[in-house]
């Protein structure tokens, strides 16, 4: 048991689990407000042109069960409103037009519009919103009380659903009428989920195959072989690096044109005349295929760095856990929240993950942000260059087939750049 232990608690193995526990402290701290942000009144604004029964009793939900920041006697339109609104970071602007009571007795839904202004597209961002749409259906069945206690003729129908309710969403500078918060994030929670996921499934099977490669080459003295051959290091490098790059770049054309297939399957946004269109174009499918493959490359050439590290094929097992954490987090932070809405600090460190730039990527090409996505490319470009000039640099010492100064050898490298 001594001996195991000592081989299994090494520096290694230690370094992974502190850094895992430094990043999911920082998500921790990010998501841990969310029974606060339940318990928190949403900010909003109330525009109410009825004087019926019924507009009175959504005037008293709203005022009671939120932080209502004006209504209908200091807001002259709705549109003065949403400016309002958006100074104050409100969430939904609720109008209520004229008949509404009326329309009610009349065996007519009353209309509600309400206005939101959408921060993020995050499962997490979405709480504020699902607040404000219990209140609505909280005054649907207020309405459904006083119409059976009154004991009225109204249609049956009209007294289980009293109201009808039209959303206009503002987000990410566009107009989107017709969907709610709920509904959008409902339609990109595909590429929450299982678009990183794929990413990082192609991530780590292709860095754990380059790690257990230079294990085996370690543990089998091929390498030792390898690199007394009159070959200069570099070209052992780029030669490793290039027939991983070729089958990652082969990775990104099957995912390209896979993505393609999938994201066009959705008939609700594939459609013209639909609000919300996340179909990508053929130049947002080609970006997306460069930044796959400068990431793959980064990835690779991060598990060669890695690999120096391994003395033999079991070790190598243990080294492939940074790459795992450095998938799984980003997977889990644009699963719960949107990079827009993230804090300062996280949103460091999810820009410096090299492997979580694809990750975000598709939605930033569905809302046209396409500085967002060539910074990533630009950054993951240089995280690869940089980290291959390293690789290209231990291969060239003594200190590779040890690998125990590898951090030494790293400091000396950082000096003489």
């Amino acid at each position: 048991m001594k001996k195991e232990i000592k081989e299994i608690l090494t520096p290694t193995t230690i370094a992974p689990i502190i850094f895992m526990a430094i990043l999911f402290g920082s998500l921790g701290n990010a998501i841990g407000g969310i029974e606060e942000e339940l318990n928190e009144k949403p900010v909003i604004g109330f525009i109410n042109e009825d004087d019926g029964m019924f507009s009175t009793i959504a005037i008293s939900i709203i005022q009671n069960r939120s932080e209502v920041i004006f209504n209908s006697t200091s807001i002259l339109d709705k549109e003065q409103g949403l400016e309002v609104l958006s100074e104050k970071n409100g969430i939904a602007l609720i109008y209520i037009n004229q008949n509404f009571t009326e329309n009610i007795y009349n065996d007519t839904n009353g209309q509600i519009e309400v206005y939101w202004i959408m921060k993020g597209a995050g499962l997490l961002d979405s709480i504020s919103s699902e607040i404000v749409e219990g209140l609505i259906y909280q005054i649907n069945q207020e309405i459904s009380k006083t119409l059976i206690e009154q004991n009225t003729t109204v249609n049956a129908s009209i007294v289980l659903y009293p109201s009808s309710r039209f959303d206009t969403t503002y987000f990410k500078d566009r107009i989107l009428p017709g969907l709610s918060p709920s509904t959008i994030t409902n339609i990109l929670s595909s590429q929450s989920t299982l678009i990183p996921l794929i990413i990082m499934m192609i991530i780590m099977m292709a860095g754990g195959t380059v790690i257990s490669s230079m294990a085996l080459e370690k543990e089998n003295k091929t390498l030792e072989t390898l690199l007394t051959l009159p070959v200069k290091r570099v070209n052992i490098v780029v030669g490793k690096l290039g027939a991983s790059a070729l089958v990652g770049l082969l990775f990104a054309v099957i995912y390209m044109f896979g993505m393609s297939h999938y994201m066009n399957s959705f008939q609700f946004g594939g459609a013209a005349n639909t609000p919300l269109d996340v179909t990508l174009s053929t130049p947002d499918l080609i970006l997306m295929g460069i930044l796959l493959f400068v990431t793959l490359l980064s990835a690779l050439s991060l598990c060669m760095l890695l690999g120096t590290l391994a003395k033999n094929y079991k070790s190598a097992q243990t080294l492939t856990f940074p790459v795992v954490i450095m998938n799984l987090f980003p997977y889990f932070v644009t699963m719960m929240k949107d990079f827009d809405t993230l804090p300062l600090a996280l949103k460091g460190i999810m820009f410096a993950i090299p492997f979580s730039h694809p990750m975000m990527a598709t939605r930033a090409l569905i809302f046209d942000d396409y500085a967002f996505v060539i910074a990533g490319i630009i950054y993951v470009s240089i995280f690869a260059i940089v980290t291959i000039s390293i690789v290209v640099w231990i291969f060239k010492t003594d200190k590779l087939l040890t690998g125990s100064s590898l951090v030494r050898t790293i400091l000396k490298f950082k000096k003489r750049m």
